[in-house]
């Protein structure tokens, strides 16, 4: 099956001309011009931008999220390509209303009018995985009603072993591969995409959100009705904003466009250092501005979360980062152990302030991200870093929020944004507020544990006296057949001489 999936993929790519991505670099034009004469039937009258969208399409949701995360990056792609990538965040053909409808009936073994008041079978929104139908309950409640496409698990399982494949051969055949961990990384995106294919789950990620930020001024979250819920259907609170990349309409409703991309990086680091539970697929099309000029979020298929350490470890990265202390950058990696103990800190130190000390002080719009990238990386790769697979949601919604914010406000300055919330977030783990947290997150621990204390104490005392006895009476044994094979053997001497004087 995986043979037959890798050939539907080439055929898939040259039908839409996706070879001539490859022979436009200048080495392989000369190849280019053979290729068209050769293939001379082939139509490819429309934009380069709109044949990889369809291509992307045509083979599915694994396809269509890589160009969801391409199209988040404009300052890595031609306007042309990520115009036309950016389409595919909801803009996904649909499926048939007469499947949906078969679906629901199915799903709640009644007729859909029986369920709601009123259901509109024209999708509002469709993407790779699921498509979204407003509707009105019995008692009047504006609902959204989120449809799993059908089949999709099949095309799911093939395309991650193809990936999985593809990883391994990378890690035989390439240097890097094995410091990258890339089976590890698909491994876990597919453990993300098994979640996407359960909206239980997905209900459950939406109503954890909608708690941690419940009474918050800068999100908002729907609330989940989980009586109409099930591992197919997932059925929520109806929302109302725009669009955020409809920038110029949020412009005319007053909305402060600068401070919109600020707060968006605040939620993203109140995500991931307050709650360490984050919204891991933050692309224009899951998310909305509402009148009040509050972010409201969408589609919680992929979330992330981050151990108390890996927040430690990654505080302590960003805040020396932002301070350009890059020892301590240096330093943080070879103590969380993503880089080898026996690094020469001053050297990794000069390479990382080689790196990042050029793009300070500059607004995004003068940052090219593509080269930091691929100078960190380098940069890595010379010193053996480990990839995190755990972070590797973390980096891609970085990345997410990295370019919604050039696309709202280019002349933010995302190390001043984020430097005074990461300073304040230190302060409160290392201070009296931090230590006061940890004994009241403990407490319900002790309060078991302080009873038991004495009767703890006395069992491994007597643990230990059974012990200490035990190893005595095996030294004892020890010791007593040591001493018999000493005797034994002066024994054998004594009669050895004795002899040896018989016969003299």
């Amino acid at each position: 099956m995986r043979l037959f999936r890798l050939l539907k993929i080439q055929l898939v790519a040259f039908q839409f001309g996706l070879d001539e991505f490859v022979l436009s670099h200048s080495r392989l034009r000369f190849l280019r011009i053979i290729v068209r004469r050769l293939t001379f039937w082939r139509k490819l009258d429309k934009p380069r931008g709109e044949r990889l969208r369809l291509a992307l399409e045509t083979l599915g949701p694994i396809f269509v999220k890589f160009g969801q995360m391409l199209s988040t990056r404009r300052d890595l792609l031609p306007h042309d390509i990520a115009d036309e990538l950016a389409k595919l965040q909801d803009q996904v053909p649909p499926f048939s209303s007469d499947l949906v409808l078969t679906t629901l009936e199915k799903v709640y073994e009644r007729r859909v009018h029986e369920v709601f008041f009123k259901f509109d079978a024209i999708p509002i929104a469709s993407a790779s995985v699921a498509q979204v139908h407003f509707a009105v309950l019995h008692d009047g409640t504006e609902v959204a009603v989120k449809i799993l496409r059908p089949n999709l698990a099949p095309i799911i399982m093939h395309d991650v072993a193809l990936m999985d494949t593809g990883a391994w051969l990378a890690e035989v055949l390439w240097a890097d591969g094995k410091r990258l961990k890339l089976r590890q990384v698909v491994s876990e995106f597919a453990r993300h995409l098994d979640d996407e294919l359960d909206l239980l789950r997905e209900a459950a990620n939406c109503s954890q959100l909608r708690r941690n930020f419940l009474y918050s001024p800068l999100l908002l979250v729907p609330e989940v009705y989980w009586d109409y819920c099930r591992n197919n259907v997932m059925v929520m609170e109806r929302v109302k904003g725009t669009p955020i990349s409809h920038v110029y309409t949020l412009r005319e409703q007053g909305i402060d466009i600068p401070q919109l991309a600020r707060v968006g990086v605040e939620i993203f680091f109140t995500q991931v250092f307050r709650d360490g539970y984050f919204h891991a697929d933050m692309h224009p099309g899951n998310i909305f501005v509402g009148k009040d000029g509050r972010y409201i979020a969408v589609d919680f298929g992929i979330m992330g979360t981050l151990s108390d350490q890996d927040k430690n470890y990654l505080a302590q990265n960003f805040l020396a980062f932002f301070r350009r202390d890059y020892g301590r950058v240096a330093q943080a990696h070879v103590e969380a152990g993503w880089a080898p103990k026996d690094t020469r800190v001053d050297d990794f130190e000069a390479a990382i302030r080689a790196v990042c000390e050029p793009i300070f002080d500059k607004p995004l719009k003068e940052i090219s991200f593509g080269r930091v990238l691929m100078q960190l990386f380098q940069a890595s790769r010379q010193f053996n870093v480990e990839i995190q697979p755990q972070l590797v949601l973390l980096q891609k919604t970085l990345l997410n929020v990295e370019g919604l914010g050039r696309d709202l406000d280019p002349d933010l300055d995302l190390w001043k944004t984020a430097k005074p919330f990461l300073e304040h977030w230190m302060s409160e783990q290392i201070g009296l507020g931090g230590f006061t947290s940890r004994i009241q997150k403990e407490a319900p621990n002790w309060a078991i544990i302080l009873p038991e204390f004495p009767r703890l104490i006395h069992q491994a005392f007597a643990e230990n006296r059974n012990h200490t006895l035990e190893k005595r009476i095996t030294d004892l044994v020890i010791e007593e057949k040591r001493q018999n094979r000493l005797l034994a053997l002066i024994a054998i001497l004594l009669a050895g001489l004795l002899f040896w004087q018989i016969f003299q």
